[in-house]
């Protein structure tokens, strides 16, 4: 396919992210190198799912991923997987999660929209599926109150974000091109100077002065508040009854195809973890920062961990239609050709187990496999 190929989903500048090292900049959260976690106990008696030995699953140790964080740390999935091993990874980026997937390194992950969108159009559609939703909301624009006091004195400042191109980067790119502010996409360089830093050092920068403010997922968000930040905008306020994808659930279609009943048992997990988040919130957010301690060997603060998890909205739904807009947002931006989708979601999984739970299908938006 020649580069200039509709379906290739960035430009040349923004494709060179996919060759970065597992240690690349975070690409939608806050996480750590991937690696094993083995702290799930399998019950006596259980039988294998689909003959598997294991299941391979991948997340950041990002409170966005809350639904991985859970349902690794209260045993959800490995309750549904029987004698089937859980064996988590957690990644710091997203293009190393896609690479972890393509590579058959792991066979589902929790994962960003801009990622999947990336990983899905540069395999010409080949590489994986989006079958289930995990959170919404959880992104905020936290500013320096003695440098910014409204949102026009953004104009001129600094202000970071996660990495180029990524779901954070794309959505205040957009945003400030609806103040009428013009900044080149790949430099970040403009009305507004986009300071593309890691998550993990973005709060030091904020604390040092060398940004001025910083467009950011939970935690680091709250993170930035508890350096003396505040949020200035909160992305949910920006989106129709306040929802848009933040986290969804990938697989790899070879794994989709030939073990069914693994990503169905996984898929239950998750719905049955998103339950017990929302039934239990103040459980839940207590089981995602230990499960976080065990990822990182630290947890977070109370008061970054309380207004974080707030923020966040668990959720079945994929939100389709959102990742449509910004994958629309991106192709604005200049950062991405106009992508076809068609084929990104296969919800038949997910609506099979929400049916049995009594709960109401998911829409693919027309992006789905039929």
């Amino acid at each position: 396919m020649p580069a200039n190929h509709p379906q290739h989903l960035l430009r040349r500048g923004l494709a060179a992210l996919t060759a970065l090292p597992l240690l690349a900049l975070a690409a939608c959260g806050y996480g750590s190198e991937a690696k094993d976690d083995d702290t799930v106990k399998v019950a006596a008696g259980a039988k294998k799912t689909d003959g598997l030995d294991s299941v391979r699953i991948g997340y950041f140790g990002n409170l966005t991923h809350g639904t991985a964080l859970v349902g690794v740390q209260k045993g959800f999935f490995q309750k549904e997987l029987g004698a089937t091993k859980v064996k988590p990874a957690i990644f710091n980026a997203g293009p190393s999660e896609i690479e972890a997937l393509n590579s058959g390194s792991i066979d589902i992950g929790w994962i960003g929209p801009s990622p999947a969108i990336n990983g899905y159009t540069k395999s010409d559609g080949k590489s994986l599926r989006i079958i289930g939703g995990s959170a919404s909301g959880g992104v905020k624009l936290v500013v320096n109150p003695k440098k910014i006091t409204s949102l026009k004195d953004v104009r001129g400042k600094r202000i970071a974000t996660p990495q180029l191109g990524n779901t954070q980067d794309v959505a205040f790119l957009n945003w400030a091109a609806e103040q009428g502010w013009k900044v080149d996409p790949q430099s970040g360089k403009g009305d507004v100077t986009v300071v593309r830093s890691d998550n993990k050092v973005t709060p030091d920068a904020f604390k040092a002065g060398s940004v001025d403010g910083a467009w950011v997922p939970e935690p680091t968000a709250s993170k930035l508040v508890a350096e003396g930040g505040k949020v200035l905008l909160d992305e949910s306020t920006l989106w129709p009854d306040k929802k848009f994808v933040i986290t969804n659930i990938i697989v790899r279609q070879a794994f989709l195809k030939e073990h069914p009943k693994a990503v169905e048992a996984v898929l239950k997990a998750s719905v049955e973890a998103n339950k017990w988040i929302n039934a239990n919130p103040d459980e839940a957010k207590a089981a995602a920062n230990k499960q976080l301690e065990t990822a990182s060997g630290k947890a977070l603060s109370a008061d970054v961990l309380d207004p974080a998890w707030k923020s966040i909205q668990f959720t079945d739904d994929p939100l389709a239609a959102t990742l449509h807009t910004e994958a629309a947002h991106a192709v604005k931006a200049g950062l991405l050709d106009q992508p076809n989708l068609k084929g990104i979601y296969d919800l038949t999984l997910l609506n099979k187990v929400l049916k049995a739970a009594g709960a109401s299908p998911v829409d693919a938006a027309g992006l789905g496999t039929s």
